[in-house]
């Protein structure tokens, strides 16, 4: 709780002194997000990982301190203006660690971040190959290491072919784009699920498909 009060104390500073025209700091900014991302993805705040009566007394002790630093992330992001070009494609790694992390507020809260660094790439450049890349990238990464699971690949579909929907120029891109990380993730959850299989026919099957 200490650190979450000091993060949000940054949080409000940089939002009084550190955004505004001549006065934005980039690395500062960097420095935050950095910051809040490894304050929501540390182990000790995982509860799904803990036991049914561990979790309970966190959650009425605490609460779910990962959906409010999540909530202030979004906040700030959305804060920056014209300056989330500084921030694109090194912000999609951290904010897609933030997004996998298995609670379904914050999920749906974050994932809408990806739209608008699509968006703001595509006005910028007039498409967000920098963010297609980066993500597939990272994606990749994140479910070696045991992140992602079914559900999140259909609210990852659902929130960005819902937020392409209010934007008519740039749906057809971003449908093309959900579909290469849909089957991405398909073939990339398949692919961690059998490396444990025995059957080497399997494991092989799976390898070629990522492949």
């Amino acid at each position: 709780r200490v650190f979450l009060r000091a993060i949000n104390k940054f949080a409000e500073t940089m939002n009084q002194k550190f955004l505004e025209n001549m006065n934005f700091e980039v690395q500062l900014w960097n420095n935050y997000f950095h910051l809040a991302v490894a304050f929501i993805t540390q182990d000790s705040l995982q509860l799904e990982n803990f036991s049914h009566a561990k979790y309970n007394k966190i959650q009425n002790k605490y609460g779910d301190m990962r959906c409010l630093i999540g909530f202030a992330i979004r906040d700030m992001w959305y804060k920056l203006g014209q300056n989330k070009i500084c921030f694109i494609p090194g912000m999609v790694g951290p904010i897609l660690e933030m997004t996998l992390i298995p609670e379904v507020e914050l999920r749906k809260a974050t994932i809408p971040i990806f739209f608008d660094m699509m968006l703001c790439e595509y006005q910028r450049t007039g498409e967000f190959k920098k963010f297609e890349n980066e993500i597939i990238l990272k994606l990749d990464h994140e479910v070696e290491g045991g992140r992602g699971d079914e559900h999140y690949m259909q609210l990852f579909e659902s929130i960005l072919t819902e937020c392409a929907n209010q934007y008519p120029g740039i749906f057809t891109l971003v449908n093309r784009f959900v579909s290469l990380v849909k089957g991405l993730l398909e073939k990339l959850l398949d692919y961690r699920t059998v490396m444990n299989d025995e059957s080497k026919d399997n494991r092989m099957s799976c390898t070629v498909n990522l492949l």
